[in-house]
């Protein structure tokens, strides 16, 4: 093994793909994360929404490289990067010196300058993130059913999701059959059907980034469904009785935001140019301007396609970009000629809605319906990682679409108390 260090910042698709890649390269890898685990996060709305327990879609870090010497990994959080000095300085004043460093820090919830409404209306990017909504989404059928004044019965029965992407798409849907579902023989004080689920959209359509006609078709199956659709309004107010949309003001005791998000503070950390939403601006090869032997990957780094287009901050494009650099960082360890610039490819969009209901934009492919809903579960059990992983979420999915009812659905945290 040589003496050549690379510290990777990040346990996520971007990092994990990049440690993977080096495996037999012959150098040092030291592999830095704020959290013990790998998240898979495309299916992280599950766990928020009682379909799957935490412990199927995350892995512990340290478990996936227990047969690797070559890596070291390490529970911490950093705090600055000295370029100059070639050091990542940890919150509990640990250094460490790289010769190539690897940033796949991700991204968080982004407010559009209004912070204040995070502990009203939580995004999902973490296990705590989900755990956290589940819990507040639980809760708020449970204080339903023994609360006697009718308008705050409806306040608690009114769920608000921020943003129609992806992620507010699939919360809306799954929401929305746990109440008129999953839920309606349960509860004797309430009826869980005339729950209300507003999902709330500043753009003219949801899904904005599919095709138009699997934009349609999604509105139209989460309307089936029950969900309340606004579109061309943003939240102008977030607080713990409701959410103002526009003009408007909706009583919703549980509110998520998936509405944006902003990039880690790499951008800061060395001190380079970065995007509107805090991203690096990235050379060709993934490396940051000025410090060809920094790379960014993932949610982190602003990527531009052959057609103008920037790469879009999904797993699939991550993996991508750790792959690439893994080649890169190979190819200058070996004395070989420099690589082509980084390219992506796009496998196409997916999106779910409810149990039974998908769309999938492949380009020139587009599907919807069952059969894109079986496609989608497929292949997120192929991604996800190891045999008893596939088996567990597969078992779930299975279980709730034959019986109609969720599996996790357990308010363990001892929070609880104080939220009553």
């Amino acid at each position: 093994m040589s003496d050549h260090h690379v510290v990777v910042v990040g346990g996520g698709f971007g990092g994990l793909q990049l440690v993977n890649g080096l495996k037999g390269a012959g150098v040092k890898i030291t592999l830095v994360d704020r959290r013990n685990h790998h998240l898979f996060q495309p299916l992280l709305y599950q766990v928020a929404t009682t379909i799957l327990s935490t412990s199927e879609i995350a892995w512990p870090i340290r478990r996936l490289y227990a047969d690797r010497p070559d890596v070291t990994v390490l529970l911490g959080e950093v705090t600055g990067v000295d370029s100059g000095a070639k050091t990542v300085s940890l919150r509990n004043g640990m250094t460490l010196g790289y010769d190539t460093l690897v940033l796949a820090t991700g991204a968080t919830h982004a407010y559009f300058g209004h912070d204040e409404w995070e502990p009203v209306a939580p995004g999902l990017k973490t296990l705590e993130d989900a755990t956290t909504i589940r819990r507040r989404v639980l809760l708020a059928f449970e204080k339903a059913e023994m609360e006697s004044d009718p308008a705050l019965r409806d306040a608690l029965l009114t769920f608000t999701i921020v943003g129609a992407g992806p992620t507010g798409v699939e919360l809306a849907g799954i929401i929305a059959e746990l109440a008129h579902f999953t839920l309606p023989k349960e509860f004797r004080n309430i009826d869980t059907r005339k729950t209300r689920v507003v999902l709330v959209e500043a753009g003219l359509r949801v899904l904005p980034t599919f095709a138009e006609e699997l934009s349609a078709y999604a509105q139209k199956a989460l309307e089936k469904l029950g969900v309340e659709i606004h579109l061309g309004q943003p939240v102008t107010e977030c607080n713990a009785d409701g959410v103002k949309i526009g003009e408007t003001f909706v009583p919703s005791r549980t509110i998520v935001w998936a509405a944006g998000v902003t990039a880690s503070p790499a951008a800061r950390w060395l001190g380079v140019a970065a995007d509107r939403a805090g991203r690096v601006v990235v050379e060709k090869d993934l490396s940051a301007p000025g410090l060809p032997d920094v790379f960014v990957v993932g949610d982190t780094a602003s990527v531009m396609r052959e057609d103008g287009k920037p790469v879009p901050g999904i797993a699939p494009a991550a993996k991508q970009q750790g792959g690439y650099v893994a080649k890169v960082i190979r190819a200058r360890i070996s004395g070989k000629p420099a690589l082509a610039p980084f390219r992506y490819w796009h496998q196409g969009s997916l999106a779910t809605i409810g149990k039974s209901a998908a769309i999938i934009d492949f380009g020139r492919i587009k599907l919807k319906g069952w059969i894109a809903w079986w496609i989608w579960g497929l292949a997120h059990i192929y991604f996800l990682i190891g045999t008893r992983s596939r088996f567990a979420v597969a078992w779930s999915w299975l279980w709730i679409y034959l019986s109609g009812q969720h599996s996790a659905r357990l308010i363990t945290q001892k929070e609880t108390r104080e939220e009553g």
